[in-house]
């Protein structure tokens, strides 16, 4: 699987964890920064890996800043995109089962760089429930169709 990661710099130490993690665990992994600890602005490292995400270009991301907030509200202006933030073991398996998550969102000031594996870890291994939900999910893309249609969303 291919997987996009990006962070700001409050995510830097965690993203730099989580990438050893998934390489370790076999997964593609495309770095989209940053790539210090140095200030830059959350939403053009979102804007970047979601463009990704909602191209089908990889099958998932994940975004970290400092508690994961900002990064899923940038994310999910992009159509097709379901940025989830994830503070433990259950939400992470919740976004993925009910909801289809495929962007992963999370604190590198909120979580603990082992906490943040399990969470990633359960978060890749859970599978979409379907059913209900994709009835759900399926009504999600309708309204950004109707965004699109309307000319509220331009194509990016």
């Amino acid at each position: 699987m291919k997987i996009a990661i990006a962070s700001d710099h409050a995510g830097y130490k965690l993203k730099e964890y989580l990438k050893k993690v998934l390489e370790k665990e076999g997964y593609e992994v495309v770095d989209l920064g940053t790539h210090s600890s140095e200030s830059v602005d959350y939403p053009d490292y979102a804007a970047k890996l979601a463009k990704l995400v909602s191209k089908n270009l990889v099958e998932r991301g994940i975004l970290i800043c400092g508690t994961g907030i900002g990064m899923s509200i940038a994310a999910n202006k992009f159509p097709g995109v379901r940025a989830a933030v994830c503070w433990s073991e259950e939400t992470a398996a919740l976004s993925r089962r009910h909801n289809d998550a495929n962007i992963l969102c999370l604190g590198g000031r909120v979580l603990k760089l082992e906490e943040a594996a399990k969470i990633l870890k359960i978060w890749l291994s859970t599978e979409f429930d379907g059913g209900r939900h994709s009835r759900r999910i399926q009504k999600i893309k309708k309204i950004e169709e109707e965004l699109y249609k309307s000319r509220l969303l331009t194509s990016f």
